[in-house]
């Protein structure tokens, strides 16, 4: 019985799906060979001897090993232990929850996922603090654009207490910071439960873009022997000289690490706030707000010195740009500079920049589950917007290179809910919402590999055995089934990452 950790010679009796499937004479089952972390053979079932460790796939399907392009990993692992708040209906039930929360060990509540944009009511103190107390409380918008602070809270953290304790954007991040700050050997042991839960969904790589010095978090991790997952991880403008003068480059190995598992990603700039927090950068104001188009949060000027300086040191970029202005600026920094890389969310998008992306080759790395967290805010705080809300189809057609994330912990480390998302655009049983801007499955499944829809990874000879056997055909499945789908087997180079 095959076990994570072991090199796989043969996946027998398996069905192809997604890149790969379309030059074999036809869907029967067929014998995979792997050798030195390759696909060196791939053969009628039963054709070819079987050598070495083996897995009887009996029929189930094969697909490239899926990636999420889009992660904060130690505030995604860190959910772990905070309070879910996506369930509160008001400020009033959210401070109830938190006040019934755990505290945690070094004497805070935490709670995380909160989205305020429909609440009946407005958070403030009194609210807060009548349902927390002295305990210093904190609660995490969905977006992460926003936190909500008890008086304690904020007082720990150096602020006056204001009457409502919001902060947004940059304090609000600092504060996230602060929270991220656990004891390595708590963070680290949570992000390998993480990984792993991440390769049960047949995961074999993911784009870190905590707001961290992440080199050094993710040496530490490899020599300390994780090794369930690929990552390519994010610097961020603060510590970008930093990275330039020790001659990072994008696909360099995290020095100090053991393998090349853990890789130097993108220089990420965070342009424009968020929908939920309602800074997002937009042409046309928000409602009940004439004079509130969101925030730039990096100027346009700013914007094309950093990732001119970044591509001249082989930096690739992902830059943040949710509102339709923050994205014309972005696409323009691209222009400009010379760039290469990824808009990040690209969640609303004047008509005439959605041909851009793939006329600039910058890829639309997007997250097809906010789509439906935020139907109900985009059909009401974006309503008089004139630019497209979540267009996937419309980018897709023009052909630019998708690639799909979840934002975690904004949304789930699920690519499949991503995909169900992005193929049928409903959950929950609600009537599709927008379906004219979904994607077909070949599209979803390539999206959610290492290379995009533009460019997916493929099963053939010669590529890298990163793989996952799963149960259903994906490329045929209902949304229940991809919604239900998780991997049998999941290989990082012919190694067994996870297996049942």
């Amino acid at each position: 019985m095959s076990a994570v950790g072991d090199r796989i010679s043969v996946i027998a009796n398996t069905r192809i799906a997604g890149a790969g499937r379309e030059v074999l004479p036809d869907d029967g089952p067929v014998d995979v060979i792997i050798a030195g972390g390759a696909i060196a053979d791939i053969a009628p079932a039963g054709a070819l001897e079987v050598r070495g460790e083996s897995i009887d796939a009996d029929g189930a399907w094969l697909v490239p090993g899926l990636w999420d392009h889009h992660v904060h990993v130690v505030q995604w692992a860190l959910v772990a232990q905070r309070e879910p708040l996506g369930h509160a209906t008001s400020a009033a039930h959210a401070a109830r929850v938190m006040g019934e929360a755990p505290v945690l060990a070094d004497g805070r509540r935490i709670g995380t996922g909160f989205r305020d944009a429909l609440w009946p009511d407005a958070p403030s103190l009194d609210v807060l603090d009548a349902a927390t107390g002295g305990i210093p409380t904190y609660l995490i918008n969905a977006d992460v654009h926003s936190v909500w602070l008890n008086t304690a809270a904020l007082r720990r953290e150096g602020h006056e207490p204001d009457g409502i304790g919001m902060l947004r954007e940059e304090p609000a991040f600092e504060i996230s910071r602060r929270l991220n700050l656990v004891d390595p050997v708590v963070s680290d042991a949570l992000v390998r439960r993480m990984a792993q839960d991440a390769a049960a969904r047949g995961v074999v790589g993911l784009v870190d873009l905590d707001m961290a010095w992440n080199e050094e978090a993710w040496a530490r991790r490899t020599a300390a022997g994780f090794d369930a997952l690929r990552v390519e991880f994010g610097i961020y403008p603060a510590m970008l000289d930093r990275a330039i003068a020790e001659g990072m480059r994008t696909g360099d190995a995290a020095r100090g690490g053991v393998g090349d598992l853990a890789r130097v990603g993108s220089l990420k700039v965070i342009t424009d706030g968020s929908l939920g927090t309602r800074t997002a950068a937009c042409s046309h104001s928000y409602p009940g707000d004439p004079y509130n188009h969101g925030l730039l949060t990096v100027d346009p000027g700013t914007l094309v010195d950093l990732m001119t300086r970044a591509t001249g040191s082989g930096l690739s970029c992902a830059i943040h740009a949710i509102g339709d202005v923050a994205n014309s600026h972005a696409l323009d920094a691209f222009a400009i500079s010379g760039a290469w890389g990824t808009i990040e969310h690209a969640q609303l998008v004047a008509h005439a920049d959605i041909p851009r992306f793939s006329r600039l080759g910058v890829g639309a790395s997007v997250q097809p589950e906010h789509a439906l967290d935020d139907r109900d805010m985009t059909d009401s705080i974006w309503a008089q917007q004139t630019a497209l809300a979540y267009p996937l189809r419309s980018l897709a057609d023009t052909g630019a290179n998708l690639l799909f994330g979840s934002d975690a912990p904004v949304s789930a480390l699920d690519p499949w809910a991503a995909m169900a998302a992005a193929v049928f655009r409903t959950r929950d049983g609600r009537e599709p919402w927008r379906p004219e801007q979904g994607v077909d499955a070949a599209i979803a499944l390539a999206a959610s590999t290492h290379g995009g829809s533009a460019a997916g990874s493929r099963i053939e000879v010669g590529a890298t055995a990163d793989l996952a056997l799963i149960s259903h055909d994906p490329l045929s499945a209902t949304e229940a089934e991809l919604r239900g789908m998780g991997a049998r087997a999941t290989l990082v180079a012919g190694r067994i990452t996870h297996i049942v």
